[in-house]
């Protein structure tokens, strides 16, 4: 079992307003921290995905290398173990755990690298769908710590068709269930059918089109039988053991994703000064290339790149050695310079 260090966050105000106690953040750490301080990787997750879920983009000899960089991989609020629905005593928890927004992860982060760590400068930050919406956050709020910037299958905001998703393929999944009592059922077993649809319908919205096409299945070089096996195992093991309310505070807290917090995002992003490397994945529905192309535009310098992928938005799990091929050149280039 994968063990996580803890950072004290102590009363934690959120953006929404409420002020969670003894709020957390969980977190991992590859690597040594140099003595100058300026070694620092920061790599956050995404929806429903522990930290140990990138250890698959981390490798001596690769880009990211923990023989060379001080690679750090934190939690968010709404995945336990950092604050959570599950683990925030009354009068906050399980249903009644407050609104949280990309924004107060991104807070906490800083008070992390900066507080515990003393760091100063980053760089790189990286991420993925859901995390790629707390490095958008981190380059405008925090821009003079930003070294580099590598957003890979992400925008600085989800497309109204993605925020429809995380409404309706995710969160409606679970309140429709009737065990969901408002977000005090009795248990997280007692919720499975949800979960279970969540998985169900994430498998057929997340994949490509081709990912199930008869004679070119895509899901047989991943070790599975048959297309229910992947259904079963891949997607509706993603989520099956998650706690449900948890789920639901990630996906509306990704649904609310903005740093222009409601002012022009052309301006926000604007600001960047980090060197910025926007890329998506061909086939990717939940986050398309042509939004990353979009941001890519409004930011000073940045490179955009669009990876040629029979996977879309599923190459975040490194399925194909290609897609990781593509990803590591681009980070070993941008790190380059």
């Amino acid at each position: 079992m994968t063990t996580f260090d803890f950072f004290e966050l102590g009363d934690f105000s959120l953006a929404g307003g409420a002020t969670v106690p003894d709020a957390k953040l969980a977190y991992r750490t590859l690597g040594t921290l140099n003595a100058a301080k300026d070694n620092a990787i920061l790599f956050p997750t995404f929806l429903a995905a522990p930290p140990e879920a990138l250890d698959v983009w981390i490798g001596e000899g690769r880009p990211l290398d923990p023989t060379k960089y001080f690679i750090i991989l934190p939690g968010h609020f709404g995945l336990s173990p950092s604050t959570s629905p599950e683990n925030t005593p009354a009068p906050f928890e399980r249903g009644a755990f407050p609104a949280v927004h990309i924004s107060d992860d991104v807070i906490a982060q800083h008070r992390l690298v900066t507080e515990k760590f003393g760091i100063s400068e980053l760089q790189l930050i990286l991420g993925w769908s859901v995390g790629s919406l707390q490095i958008w956050e981190w380059a405008v709020r925090f821009a003079p710590m930003v070294k580099r910037l590598a957003s890979i299958a992400g925008s600085p905001r989800p497309r109204p068709w993605t925020k429809l998703w995380l409404r309706y393929a995710v969160e409606e999944q679970i309140t429709s269930d009737p065990a969901w009592q408002g977000g005090f059922y009795p248990s997280i077993e007692s919720v499975q059918a949800g979960l279970r649809r969540v998985g169900r319908v994430t498998a057929i919205t997340a994949p490509t089109t081709g990912f199930y096409r008869e004679g070119e299945e895509l899901w047989r070089p991943l070790g599975f039988s048959s297309d229910g096996d992947v259904v079963s195992r891949l997607f509706e093991g993603l989520f099956i053991g998650q706690d449900p309310n948890g789920v639901i505070a990630q996906a509306r807290k990704a649904a609310l994703a903005d740093p222009a917090h409601g002012g022009e995002l052309a301006d926000a992003l604007g600001g960047i000064t980090a060197k910025t490397l926007v890329a998506g994945f061909t086939g990717d529905f939940l986050f398309p290339p042509e939004e990353s192309r979009r941001a890519a535009a409004l930011v000073p310098g940045a490179k955009y790149q669009e990876i040629p992928s029979s996977y879309g938005h599923l190459a975040t799990f490194a399925l194909s050695e290609q897609d990781v091929k593509n990803v590591d050149q681009l980070l070993r280039d941008l790190l380059s310079d």
